[in-house]
C-alpha cells in the first residue's frame, strides 16, 4: 500500500529549498514549474528539477508543470519526463481530453527515453469551475491516472468564492472529487493547500475534514503542515486497537458460523470489517502497526 498523505511543494527554481524539502520525511515533494517560479526562470528550471529528483533523495519526487494551455506545459513535459522523476503533476485539467493528450505525450516521451512505460505518475489538479463539472470524465478519462487533485486556490479565483475558515463553502466540491474518484476506481483523492499559514489550528481542523470526506492526504505549501497531514491521515492508536479488536472478534465469529456480532456495543458486519481491515493496512503502511 502506497502512502500519499502529504505533497509537499518547494518553488523548483530554489536549490537550497527544494534540497531541503526532499529531506523532510513528506510522502512526496512536488518541485514547482508554476505558480512558485517566476516567468523569466520556467524554462532554465527544467534542467535543475530534473537534476535535484535524480540525486539521492527519500520519498519520491514530482515536478508540477505548467498548464498545457500555456506557452510552458508542452516544454515542461518534453523536458522533465526522465529517469528519476516519479511522475508530474498537471494543474488546470478541465477536460478528459487534456489529460488523454498529457498520457500520449507523456507515453511517447517514455519510449524515446527508454522509461518503462506507464512509470511516469500523473497526478491532475482540478481547480476550476470547467473540471470540476466535468471531474467524473476526467477520473475516467482510461489514462495512468491513480488519484487526482483537488486544488482551492485557483477555484476560488475562478468561481469568485470567498475562502472561509472553516471551508464550508468547499463542501460539495470536495464531495464531487471523492464520489468521482470512487465511481472511477481511482485512489482516494488529494485534498487543496492550506494558505493561512499561522492558523495552525485552522489547518489541522482543515485536515482533518478532508480526511472525513474521503481524501486519502493533502497538498502542502510549508513544511510545518507535513506533520500535520500525517497526524491527520495516520490511524491512531485508538483506531488501530479497535481495528484489531473487529477483525479478532470477527474472524473467531465467522468460525463458529456467524457473520454479525457487536464490539463494544457496536453491531458489526462485513462493511466494518472490511473498514477495519483498511484501517490496519494504512497503519501498517505509515509504520505504526505490525
Amino acid at each position: 500500500m502506497s502512502l500519499y498523505r502529504s505533497f509537499l511543494f518547494a518553488p523548483g527554481n530554489n536549490a537550497r529549498r527544494s534540497e531541503k524539502a526532499l529531506g523532510l520525511g513528506a510522502d512526496a515533494v512536488i518541485l514547482d514549474l508554476e505558480d512558485a517560479c517566476p516567468a523569466s526562470e520556467k524554462v532554465a528550471t527544467r534542467e535543475v528539477v530534473v537534476a535535484a529528483l535524480q540525486r539521492p533523495r527519500g520519498g519520491r519526487g514530482f515536478i508540477r508543470v505548467n498548464p498545457i494551455s500555456t506557452e510552458y506545459g508542452y516544454g515542461d513535459i518534453l523536458a522533465t519526463v526522465r529517469a528519476g522523476v516519479d511522475g508530474l503533476v498537471i494543474p488546470k485539467i478541465e477536460r478528459a481530453d487534456e489529460l488523454r493528450t498529457v498520457e500520449w505525450l507523456v507515453q511517447q516521451i517514455e519510449r524515446e527515453q527508454g522509461l518503462p512505460q506507464g512509470g511516469i505518475d500523473l497526478v491532475p489538479i482540478v481547480e476550476t469551475g470547467l473540471g470540476l463539472a466535468n471531474v467524473r470524465a476526467i477520473a475516467e478519462a482510461g489514462t495512468r491516472v491513480r488519484r487526482i487533485a483537488f486544488g482551492a486556490g485557483d477555484f476560488t479565483l475562478d468561481l469568485d468564492v470567498a475562502w472561509s475558515p472553516d471551508e464550508e463553502e468547499f463542501a460539495p466540491y470536495r464531495a464531487a472529487v471523492v464520489l468521482a474518484s470512487r465511481a472511477a476506481g481511482l485512489e482516494p483523492p488529494i485534498d487543496t493547500v492550506w494558505v493561512d499559514l499561522p492558523n495552525t489550528e485552522g489547518f489541522s481542523r482543515s485536515a482533518a475534514r478532508a480526511r472525513a470526506l474521503g481524501f486519502q492526504g493533502k497538498l502542502c505549501i510549508h513544511p510545518d503542515q507535513v506533520a500535520v497531514v500525517h497526524a491527520a491521515f495516520t490511524p491512531d492508536a485508538r483506531q488501530v486497537d479497535w481495528a484489531r479488536r473487529v477483525v479478532a472478534a470477527f474472524d473467531e465469529a465467522e468460525r463458529t458460523g456467524s457473520a454479525a456480532i457487536r464490539v463494544d456495543g457496536q453491531f458489526i458486519d462485513y462493511p466494518f470489517v472490511h473498514k477495519a481491515r483498511r484501517v490496519l493496512a494504512a497503519a501498517r503502511a505509515a509504520g505504526v502497526a505490525e
